[in-house]
């Protein structure tokens, strides 16, 4: 749902710094890697410990770069299926880097296990979506469908929880709770768009393979 909009947006604004790195000999595939190691390092160093809002900060720096890598390769006029299949994949890594680190943190100083399952359920049912789509373009369908809580939203409700929860220790009052809000609205959230992505796939598979039954009988 935030994909379309979010990133025509973000997109002509970035295409300025994505030059300017072009210009200075930087390649897209570095800014993919240097992009997710610093989600990674965010996610992993300040979350466990509870620091959520210099990790929101931190990682929303680096979060930005899975637009700037695309947005230079267009302007280099190398899309490739590497630079794709890398962004792609190392997406998965910065997602499981968040929402495991806040698992650890429910696990330990934070104190409940509930949350920690529900951070795991949301990193695991995030990338069960993703690879629905993978599996059904795979398969040669479009997979057609916008779901109710994809990538971009994922992160947006994700990133937004945690950098006003860690307000907290700066003395703002119950900002806390808005974490705990969050992953259960991106658990039940993945879960439901895990759920489209089935029954799109379902659907455009039983088309196609009436489709080519029908081809065959009229040959």
């Amino acid at each position: 749902m935030l994909n379309k909009y979010a990133r025509a947006f973000f997109t002509r604004v970035l295409t300025p710094f994505a030059a300017l790195l072009i210009r200075i000999g930087v390649s897209p595939d570095a800014v993919t890697l240097i992009g997710t190691g610093g989600v990674v390092a965010g996610a992993l160093v300040f979350y466990p410990r509870g620091e959520f809002f210099w990790g929101t900060i931190v990682i929303t720096l680096f979060v930005f770069s899975d637009l700037v890598d695309g947005n230079m390769a267009r302007q280099l006029g190398r899309s490739s299926r590497w630079g794709a299949f890398l962004d792609s994949t190392l997406d998965r890594v910065a997602d499981s880097a968040i929402f495991g680190g806040l698992a650890l943190w429910y696990a330990g100083r934070g104190d409940s296990l509930m949350l920690c399952a529900m951070a795991i359920f949301c990193l695991a049912s995030g990338q069960v979506v993703s690879y629905t789509k993978a599996r059904g373009e795979a398969i040669g369908l479009p997979v057609d469908v916008n779901g109710l809580v994809e990538r971009a939203e994922r992160l947006v409700i994700s990133l937004v929880a945690c950098g006003l929860s860690g307000l907290h220790k700066f003395g703002v009052p119950g900002v806390e709770v808005l974490l705990p809000i969050a992953l259960w609205i991106v658990g039940i959230g993945s879960a439901v768009t895990l759920g489209q992505r089935v029954v799109t796939v379902r659907r455009e598979s039983a088309e196609a393979d009436a489709a080519v039954a029908q081809g065959g009988n009229t040959v």
